[in-house]
């Protein structure tokens, strides 16, 4: 059954589950919708129209679903959305979407978003990211699956971040991050690959072999980027990573591409 703490102040209108757990003082708005074993600890705002998926944990003073901070903004309905068994830790904030960034704000599902971090206004973020202390990213910021996020990093609106790329800590990121990608710095520049993240998630050798030779190829100090990049594409075509790579940078993008200092 659903366990609400007397404290709470929950409005008639929003959905609750019936294995939904809301501890002391939380406030849960009129448009808000909890699915199965979601647990708000202590002291969490969930507002706006907001879903929030299936055994997601929030930790306390976090804000769900307020109001994207955004001039433009006129109060228009806009979502958020949060997937299944996310860790969301203390003083996180997600805000919905606006009308002129598609009105929905989306959260993956397996996350980990450790304290203060922000994901702002039409942000797209994938499954089994870590956002570790204060990781904040602007308006309009895709970030994909198994991204980790260092401390203290920050993301410059409608910047990409590409599977597996990881950013250091305190990382400034105005341009798109390829995927496997390892970025450090203010402004961040591409150090290498995410070796330690591959390892970890288990790619084999070969790819791995194939992705250090690729990006070899690929960020060579001869010839134009636009030659290298086909030359990259023709003679890893066998290989899945590396043509991920190739598809991330030719897709059309609002950034410049992050690449390695000279």
């Amino acid at each position: 059954m659903t366990r609400i703490h007397p404290t709470a102040l929950i409005d008639p209108g929003a959905e609750l589950a019936p294995t939904v757990e809301i501890g002391p003082y939380c406030v849960v708005g009129p448009r808000v919708v909890l699915h199965d074993h979601v647990r708000l600890v202590s002291h969490v705002a969930v507002e706006g129209v907001t879903e929030v998926g299936a055994e997601t944990t929030v930790g306390p003073f976090s804000s769900l679903g307020g109001p994207p901070q955004h001039m433009a903004h006129r109060g228009e309905e806009t979502q958020l959305v949060v997937g299944p068994r996310n860790s969301i830790r203390e003083h996180v904030t997600m805000n919905t979407g606006t009308v002129m960034g598609g009105g929905v704000t989306r959260v993956g599902s397996d996350g980990l978003f450790m304290v203060g971090s922000h994901v702002a206004h039409d942000c797209v973020v994938g499954d089994q990211v870590i956002f570790a202390n204060n990781a904040t990213l602007a308006g309009h910021v895709h970030v994909g699956d198994y991204v980790f996020m260092g401390g203290l990093c920050a993301v410059h609106q409608y910047t990409r971040i590409g599977r597996y790329a990881m950013v250091g800590g305190g990382g400034i990121v105005t341009r798109d991050i390829i995927p496997f990608g390892s970025v450090w710095g203010n402004h961040a520049v591409l150090e290498g690959l995410n070796l330690v993240g591959l390892k970890r998630r288990g790619f084999s050798r070969e790819a791995i072999n194939d992705l250090r030779a690729a990006w070899r190829m690929l960020f060579a100090p001869e010839g134009a980027f636009s030659e290298r990049l086909e030359d990259v594409a023709r003679v890893f075509a066998h290989s899945p990573e590396v043509t991920e790579i190739v598809e991330f940078i030719r897709a059309e993008a609002n950034r410049p591409l992050c690449q390695p200092v000279p």
